[in-house]
């Protein structure tokens, strides 16, 4: 059992060094270089390597700025739990950029997701985008939380 824990140890290794060499390099201001470094992981899935090419994508950091890219990014990151691209997830829903019109059930929905995750931020903004909401969007928002909570939080 050891054995297949180090392989799996091993493997995991290059995909997060990727990643922490892309955070250095935009640090630096090299975002060519850092969207490089994020490719690997991003392509296996990494929610953090996802997440910082929309951060990118959204900035136009090395990339030329995409609110719709930068959405799509967030949005694969988010569905595997990301606190971070949550946020922006519902900041994208909020505020309606790409998007026919906003959706604030959707908006509400992941920023309390995103608070559940542990996003310090997220909360102030489900504040916020309250305001705005119905009574009934607030409980349809609701609704969509407990549906999404179940599978991506069982434990909290």
């Amino acid at each position: 059992m050891m054995k297949y824990l180090a392989i799996l140890a091993l493997a995991a290794t290059p995909a997060l060094a990727d990643i922490e060499d892309g955070r250095d390099l935009m640090e630096a201001g090299r975002f060519a270089e850092a969207l490089e470094a994020f490719w690997p992981a991003a392509r296996s899935g990494n929610a953090d390597a996802e997440e910082l090419i929309g951060v990118m994508y959204a900035l136009g950091l090395g990339v030329e700025r995409d609110p719709i890219r930068a959405f799509d990014w967030y949005l694969r990151s988010a569905m595997k739990g990301h606190p971070g691209a949550q946020s922006g997830v519902g900041w994208y829903y909020e505020v309606g950029i790409g998007m026919p019109a906003p959706d604030l059930i959707r908006a509400y929905m992941w920023y309390a997701l995103s608070a559940i995750g542990g996003d310090p931020d997220a909360a102030i903004s489900q504040e916020e985008v309250i305001k705005k909401m119905t009574e009934e969007e607030i409980a349809k928002a609701h609704e969509m939380i407990a549906d999404y909570r179940v599978w991506m939080y069982p434990f909290r």
